[in-house]
């Protein structure tokens, strides 16, 4: 397991992982990674989420080719999939939206950051086929796939990507563009 010495190293540390070694995760990692997702705040702690976790290599196959051909992701030992429970979900925050996409994105962020610490690459992945993933998972209809992403040890590093600088992004007071 990867040693940090505080949160902000384990941020910079993780990268988007697009190359898989084919050795099996460790039960009590995949455990620990769900268990952080399990933890995430949601809206009024709804909680409306459930995960797929996929472990069959023919349904990795095919999930790969249901999310845009992506095929590094059949490298990974796991697949999981985020599942949103639309009608769960607090459906007012700032008066026009529901809170399933930000419960899913804390929640996601949370075992991302787990896998990177327990030395496990990941790879937030959004170019999907909803049909195509819902049929391979059995997914129900009024449940949304929000994004999958494959977990297992990196074959390489993840490149580096630039952020934007604060200035560029921050504003105080007002907002100014």
């Amino acid at each position: 397991m990867t040693k940090f010495t505080c949160f902000m190293d384990l941020v910079e540390k993780r990268k988007s992982i697009r190359s898989y070694k084919p050795d099996e995760v460790e039960e009590e990692k995949l455990n620990y990674i769900l268990q952080a997702f399990r933890r995430a705040p949601s809206a009024k702690n709804l909680q409306p989420w459930k995960l797929v976790v996929v472990k069959n290599k023919s349904m990795i196959n095919d999930l790969a080719i249901a999310c845009n051909n992506q095929m590094f992701l059949a490298e990974a030992p796991i697949i999981i999939a985020v599942c949103a429970k639309e009608d769960e979900a607090y459906g007012v925050m700032g008066g026009y939206m529901s809170s399933y996409p930000i419960d899913i994105g804390i929640a996601l962020e949370h075992l991302i950051l787990a896998a990177a610490e327990q030395g496990l690459g990941t790879c937030w992945i959004g170019a999907f086929k909803e049909k195509l993933v819902k049929d391979i998972l059995k997914i129900p209809e009024n449940v949304r796939v929000a994004a999958l992403t494959p977990v297992g040890y990196p074959a390489g590093e993840g490149s580096a990507r630039g952020r934007k600088p604060l200035s560029e992004i921050v504003s105080y007071e007002r907002y100014i563009d």
